[in-house]
């Protein structure tokens, strides 16, 4: 009985070391084997899924000639983001002084949702598009985009303004 035992043991902690075994090979061949996704964009590999959108990455946005908009600021947004929302002041300044440059907003929901969330912001924009931001390599919202007349990202800014005004609590 206790060699029956023993043997058991014997197996089952061979078995427990070859499966920490195999998982340390594939942490040890992900982490230096496979290229991260800042080499492969450096490589030539388009920016998508795989990364966030950065300067000098190529846009395509289908239905938009960028040569015909000239400068285009494209606002990643989204009508469940409260950080989208609590801009609206932002985007509403964006309007009144984008001078030449054309306004896109791109939306995960239906343009029809797009362009009432952004009426009731009181952001007038020039169009609302429906995208997936993962396929264009957008990683969360709000995103703008400054894109130049070739299509290419000439800036990028991710996250709430910091410009829009705060409620002070009646604490401070």
């Amino acid at each position: 009985m206790t060699n029956k035992l023993t043997k058991g043991l014997e197996v089952s902690a061979n078995v427990a070391i070859i499966v920490v075994a195999v998982l340390l090979c594939v942490v040890l061949v992900k982490s230096y084997v496979i290229p991260a996704p800042a080499a492969r964009q450096a490589a030539g590999e388009p920016a998508g899924i795989r990364g966030a959108l950065k300067r000098g990455d190529a846009v395509a946005v289908l239905g938009i000639d960028w040569q015909k908009n000239g400068k285009t600021l494209l606002l990643a947004l989204s009508t469940a983001c409260h950080f989208c929302t609590e801009s609206g002041p932002f985007y509403q300044r964006l309007v009144r002084e984008r001078g030449e440059t054309r306004l896109v907003a791109l939306v995960p929901q239906a343009e029809e949702e797009g362009q009432a969330y952004l009426r009731g912001l009181g952001v007038g924009i020039d169009e609302v598009r429906h995208i997936g931001f993962r396929d264009m390599g957008l990683t969360g919202t709000p995103t703008l985009l400054l894109v130049d007349e070739k299509g290419v990202v000439s800036d990028v800014w991710v996250g709430r303004s910091r410009r829009t005004k705060r409620k002070r609590s009646s604490a401070a």
